[in-house]
């Protein structure tokens, strides 16, 4: 995001209204922020955040990370130290937000205004946050912007995010290890930090966006585990060549976050490693080994009385494998591939967990929206499956950020399927929303 220029008629803040409205200066318009509000998704859709930046180096990190909130929905109101307006200028968070930023504490108490009793904020996050607020925090020292509004969370029950950020000796220190654990005790969520270079350095905007999500989201999925795979299979021809598919995998994982925003325990079985915070991720590459490892789970969470609750298999497996040659297929020789019928594991599944809630995917090429929908009812029937997400990958959708699908739930008559169009993100929490309904109806049932 460029930096508009100071046209904008943009102020250092001393003394925001918290309810300033996020249009600038009167007479000149929207503010460039609402461009690109809910862009991404809408799971901070109606939430206020506080974010508090204090003086660490990686205080450049927060235009992009303020911007990212903005994307999922959220309005950001920006809290700087002194010695944070040190390493970015207040009119720097002033355009990433959408709003003046504090810099001082004066007449209009803001901080009880943001966070108080009856304060008008769902959160407060301090990214990144030094040594020094941290300890101070910790021992209730209130001598900054930053640390007076964390004083008045504490003091309102609204919930603290902290992304600590300093050099590793630092962050080993046995004062400030004390102070981490006494915070966490408090409630407070500390995220990070990732450490490299000696550095104990703030974590990916990515993480931060997914526990703010998981923090403010409702847990409509509360003690649920959910098994997802998602991704192509890859097949191996010869120690180079592969047989795969286009898929990217971008709906699996994002169905994988949306789930644990939502208070599920998750985990995904596909072919990337990607470490996301809060789920387990288990590496395949053949759809045989999908396969296998989607049982082992299964199995090993009945053997241990922890059930999973549903499988949701957006996975893109392979149709085909085939039997690979040990040695690299000569270039430009004539060779044929012989191509074996690979298991089908929602087969395999219902067979062995005939119980098992399970969300199935069902893709076509050029189809009308009725035989789409007929053949995901199909699928649905012959699995008994609780719901097909079902889209025309000859119109687009398979390896691109966009999709536009319709979700099918059993019982529900054709007007009431709900059609999804957009990134990917959005799809995937359509998705968890018609999950959370079954869950609900299901009880309901009981």
């Amino acid at each position: 995001d460029q930096l508009e220029d100071h046209s904008l008629g943009v102020r250092e803040a001393s003394g925001s209204n918290p309810d300033r409205s996020i249009m600038a200066e009167k007479g000149r318009g929207p503010h460039p922020t609402l461009r690109i509000k809910g862009t991404k998704s809408h799971s901070l859709l109606g939430k206020k955040i506080v974010l508090g930046v204090t003086g660490s180096i990686a205080a450049v990190k927060t235009v992009e990370l303020a911007r990212e909130l903005i994307r999922h929905g959220a309005d950001v109101y920006g809290v700087m130290s002194e010695s944070a307006t040190e390493i970015i200028h207040p009119y720097t968070l002033h355009y990433a937000t959408g709003h003046e930023v504090i810099t001082k504490l004066m007449g209009k108490i803001e901080h009880v205004e943001f966070l108080g009793m009856e304060g008008s904020a769902d959160l407060f996050i301090i990214a990144p946050c030094t040594a020094n607020t941290l300890n101070k925090i910790a021992g209730g020292v209130s001598d900054t912007t930053v640390t007076a509004f964390a004083t008045t969370a504490f003091g309102s029950g609204i919930p603290i995010i902290v992304v600590p950020a300093m050099h590793e000796t630092i962050y080993r220190s046995p004062v400030l290890i004390e102070n981490l654990d006494k915070l966490r005790s408090l409630g407070v969520t500390v995220i990070g930090p990732k450490f490299e270079e000696g550095l104990a350095k703030i974590v990916s905007v990515s993480d931060i966006i997914l526990t703010v999500e998981h923090v403010l989201s409702p847990k409509t999925l509360a003690g649920k585990r959910i098994l997802i795979t998602g991704g192509p299979t890859i097949e191996p021809i010869d120690p180079i060549r592969i047989l795969t598919n286009r898929s990217s995998g971008i709906t699996g994982i994002e169905i994988a976050k949306v789930a644990y925003k939502h208070g599920a325990e998750v985990t995904l079985i596909h072919s990337k490693e990607l470490n996301l915070t809060g789920v387990k991720e288990v590496r395949v590459e053949t759809a045989r080994e999908m396969i296998d490892a989607c049982v082992t789970e299964l199995r090993e969470g009945k053997e241990k009385r922890e059930e999973y609750d549903v499988l949701i298999s957006a996975a893109a497996i392979s149709d085909f494998t085939v039997t690979p040659s040990e040695v690299k297929i000569p270039s430009g020789a004539d060779f044929y591939l012989h191509l074996i019928p690979a298991g089908k594991l929602i087969e395999e599944v219902r067979n062995e967990f005939p119980e098992l809630v399970i969300v199935g995917f069902k893709a076509e090429t050029n189809v009308s929206e009725e035989e789409l929908i007929r053949s995901a009812r199909g699928k649905m029937e012959r699995y008994n499956l609780a719901m097909v997400v079902a889209n025309d990958v000859g119109k687009g959708g398979i390896g691109t950020e966009e999709n536009e699908v319709y979700i099918v739930r059993e019982s529900q008559k054709d007007a009431d399927i709900k059609h999804v169009k957009g990134v990917k993100s959005l799809i995937a929490e359509e998705i968890v929303a018609e999950l959370a309904k079954h869950f609900s109806l299901s009880l309901i049932h009981i």
